[in-house]
């Protein structure tokens, strides 16, 4: 870790390294063995520390009025400021505010017969000023053999130095957990990439950023649960290992039950198994989960993302389309304090009405091609020609106006926009749009480019289902390795009787991406998928 990032050479930090372990040695032979503390009493975080000083500070001292040392010498302008010091630290004294602390011990200055150092926790961090007539001797003695790294607990109080820094003045400081390795240098941080995505315990240590945006999804979570129990949404879990991965178009890894001998696919999608809960009467379902998709690598994409997806019974695809306005607007509000934030170089605006376009209008717009006036696949496949789009002999009318839309209009999509009524090659479990044939009824939201989240009027009737199934059956024949299969528990299920359904599934990391200003997905996860070194 110390060599991938130039602080020393490899013999030294080799030395290094056996120094800490001979610390940990004596530590155990003297009885002092960090590793058998089982618990500490911390009371607050570095946050809390600050917070409560500062409010007893404005309460006490706000008839106090600043120094004036106009008209004085220096000398005589530094006694005064001392003088006024000590006087706020007096009256601050007098109503002590007792801390216990606990961290990682990030620098340490020793001066003497006193030192500073700086504790970081979950919260933050905080000044240190430890002093050998308050600790004692022998346990002064200990700490200035601490290093940076160690875990430390701490019990004093806070105050304010002549610098103007809240700090904590400490009553002892006892060593929770010895560290036995080298964190990066402080003014050169943890910048290889691969480095941070591999040991992200040290990128969360050393880049206060990094933790902000996981504290951030944690958040950006949570308020998406807030607000769909607030619409009585009720959360389950359904199964990642399946035998028939459907719900999506995508190739699924494979593996092997031994205890039944069978092969099954981790889940690529949860759609048919929470639509089997709205068969059975659960009106309102979701599900936040990993899902599990055998594809390339990119700033967008990775094998295993965090996808949500619900159902409603009893609405439609605009009903979908106002549920997902009103969350984004509501999460954003909840994390950020704001409905405007910067992506980039670019502010994104969630307060405003969400726009809406259908797909050959968005085409029409950005391609000047009007695939409503295109007739067969044999003109789609001409305008394509005409426009160096490529596609494959299979695809059909609508397939070529999906990739008209990929190729000219995704990157005009900045602010948020819902793309309605996509074709129906594209969407086999989506319902037909009634006025429109060769058109379903189904959205994707886009932001910045990116799609967001694929919503349908869900498909309930298991007639034309299992048609569609068949028609994903004979590609999959043809080697589509993406291809639904026909899953017949579930046709039992439509056969049971669904009501009209409205669904949408969710991409979290993106979402999450936006949010926390995160240029890749790996910035969001904190362990990505990487190659085995």
């Amino acid at each position: 870790m110390a060599n991938e990032n130039n602080q020393a050479p490899v013999q030294d930090i080799n030395q290094l390294l056996k120094v800490r372990r001979e610390k940990l040695s004596a530590l155990q032979e003297a009885g002092n063995d960090p590793f058998v503390i089982t618990k500490y009493d911390q009371t607050h975080h570095t946050d809390d520390a600050k917070a409560l000083y500062s409010e007893l500070e404005a309460k006490l001292l706000k008839d106090t009025k600043p120094v004036d040392t106009e008209g004085l010498d220096e000398a005589e302008a530094r006694a005064k400021v001392k003088a006024d010091y000590e006087e706020r630290r007096a009256i601050m004294d007098a109503q002590p505010i007792e801390v216990s602390l606990a961290g990682r011990l990030m620098s340490k200055r020793v001066m003497g017969k006193a030192s500073f150092a700086n504790l970081q926790d979950l919260k933050g961090n905080i000044q240190l000023y430890v002093s050998r007539d308050l600790l004692g001797e022998e346990a002064y003695a200990g700490f200035k053999k601490f290093d940076i790294g160690d875990i430390v607990g701490v019990k004093g109080f806070v105050f304010r130095t002549q610098m103007g820094e809240i700090s904590i003045h400490a009553d002892s400081v006892i060593l929770l957990s010895k560290s036995l390795q080298i964190l990066p240098e402080k003014y050169h941080g943890l910048t290889n990439t691969d480095v941070r995505y591999r040991q992200r315990y040290v990128d969360l240590i050393m880049n206060e950023e990094v933790k902000d945006t996981f504290i951030k999804r944690s958040k950006i979570i949570a308020s998406i649960r807030k607000y769909l129990t607030e619409q009585n949404f009720m959360e389950v879990e359904t199964p990642m290992l399946v035998s028939n991965a459907g719900g999506a178009a995508a190739r699924p890894f494979e593996t092997h039950f031994n205890a039944l001998d069978e092969d099954l696919k981790l889940r690529i999608s949860l759609e048919l198994y929470l639509k089997r809960l709205i068969v059975g009467g659960l009106e309102r379902v979701y599900e936040i989960g990993r899902v599990f998709r055998n594809e390339g690598l990119d700033t967008r994409h990775n094998p295993e993302f965090t996808l949500m997806e619900l159902y409603q019974a009893y609405t439609d695809y605009f009903g979908m389309m106002d549920l997902t306005e009103n969350m984004f607007r509501y999460v954003a509000q909840e994390v950020l304090g704001t409905t405007k934030f910067m992506y980039g170089d670019i502010e994104l605006d969630f307060g405003k009405p969400f726009e809406r376009i259908t797909m050959t209008e968005a085409v029409k717009k950005y391609s000047g091609v009007d695939f409503d006036a295109i007739k067969d696949d044999a003109e789609a496949k001409k305008a394509a020609d005409e426009k160096h789009v490529e596609y494959e002999d299979h695809h059909k009318k609508g397939d070529i106006l999906n990739l008209f839309f990929e190729e000219f209009c995704e990157e005009h999509m900045v602010q948020p926009t819902f793309v309605m009524d996509h074709p129906i090659e594209i969407s086999p479990l989506t319902k037909k749009k009634p006025d429109k044939e060769g058109y379903v009824e189904r959205f994707e939201l886009f932001i910045n480019g990116w799609e967001m989240c694929n919503a349908y009027s869900e498909l309930n009737d298991p007639i034309d289902q299992r048609e569609r199934f068949k028609a994903q059956d004979a590609l999959a024949d043809a080697g589509d390795e993406e291809a639904n299969h026909t899953d017949e528990d579930f046709l039992n299920a439509l056969e049971i009787g669904m009501p009209p359904t409205g669904g949408i599934g969710y991409g979290i990391d993106r979402l999450v991406m936006l949010l926390t200003n995160s240029p890749a997905i790996r910035d969001v996860l904190l362990f990505p998928t990487l190659k085995s070194l």
